[in-house]
């Protein structure tokens, strides 16, 4: 939906020099740690985030003050001496960043466009990743093509990421709009099963326009094997419309224009708004991985903070 209204109070597109300067805001702890109380990623949901994993290094003599949980008893059976299996901890996990900029992102009613904000997660969350010791990567993706940049660690990297997110995100133009795919989001998964094949951290940025059953079941089968995050784009105007004003709706390449001034022409698209809204706030909420939501009318950083339960801590 497009909202015919002046655009200058909004923060239309972004650009590289932006998200690259998020790195100073995306210093934040590492989403794989333990998750604070107040965290959204906390209790049931936050379980599903397996956090950094543990690799076998080898086998040691016990020495007192050794965890006897990691008592290796068939060596020690073997040998007759105790052993002890020790592990390093993994510090090289791959992240890869979906970003969504489809032509239905490109709305705004207050401060962000929904790519613009898009755009923004993205970058906080590559820059944690990336300072976390984390492999960074990435698929960006409009309604026709899908820019893949391969997990490294390095900061090039995840100014390569950036680029590409900023170059799609101004690639938006109401005049020049592609024709949409509505199975667009299921193509950009099904890449990503093909190439994170276990134990990555998958992070969706979208507003999950036309998710389906088989997007949810494409979902499921990522979250199998890896830490999937579903991060969604929302307008607040989709939920309360405002009583006057002109909107065009576009759907399936079919465009249709409507006065909101009429109150029975506004409900019907209240109600349908909030319909669509439901139903994919519903199918994430069944996929059972940690589901955030970031409003287009509030700064990104902040909301964010508050998802992962990160938000400063009182002064003493």
């Amino acid at each position: 939906m497009n909202n015919n209204r002046d655009d200058s109070r909004l923060e239309v597109y972004t650009t590289t020099k932006r998200l690259m300067q998020l790195e100073a805001d995306g210093r934040l702890p590492d989403i794989h740690g333990r998750q604070r109380t107040c965290s959204l990623l906390s209790g049931q949901r936050g379980s599903r985030m397996r956090g950094r994993g543990l690799d076998f290094d080898e086998l040691r003599r016990y020495a007192r003050g050794d965890d006897i949980r990691h008592l290796d008893w068939r060596a020690t059976r073997r040998t007759g001496t105790p052993l002890v299996r020790s592990y390093t901890e993994e510090r090289d996990r791959p992240t890869l960043i979906l970003c969504d900029q489809r032509m239905d992102m490109l709305f705004g009613s207050t401060l962000l466009l929904k790519a613009t904000a898009a755009a923004e997660v993205a970058a906080l969350i590559a820059w944690v990743a990336f300072h976390a010791g984390d492999r960074v990567g990435g698929l960006v993706f409009n309604d026709q093509d899908i820019d893949i940049v391969t997990p490294h660690r390095s900061r090039q990297q995840v100014a390569d990421l950036l680029s590409q997110i900023a170059r799609r995100n101004r690639a938006l133009h109401v005049g020049h709009q592609q024709p949409r795919n509505r199975d667009q989001l299921d193509r950009v998964l099904s890449r990503t099963l093909a190439q994170a094949r276990h134990d990555q951290t998958i992070c969706i940025v979208s507003d999950f326009s036309g998710l389906t059953e088989r997007t949810l079941g494409l979902l499921q089968q990522l979250s199998l094997h890896n830490d999937v995050l579903a991060v969604q784009i929302y307008d607040p105007l989709g939920m309360e419309l405002p009583r006057h004003g002109v909107v065009t709706v576009v759907d399936n390449q079919a465009e249709v224009t409507l006065d909101l001034g009429h109150a029975a022409t506004r409900e019907r698209l209240t109600d349908f708004m909030q319909s669509r809204f439901r139903d994919i706030d519903d199918h994430l909420r069944r996929s059972r991985f940690p589901h955030i939501k970031i409003s287009t009318a509030m700064p990104t950083l902040p909301q964010l903070r508050q998802a992962l339960g990160l938000m400063a801590r009182p002064r003493a």
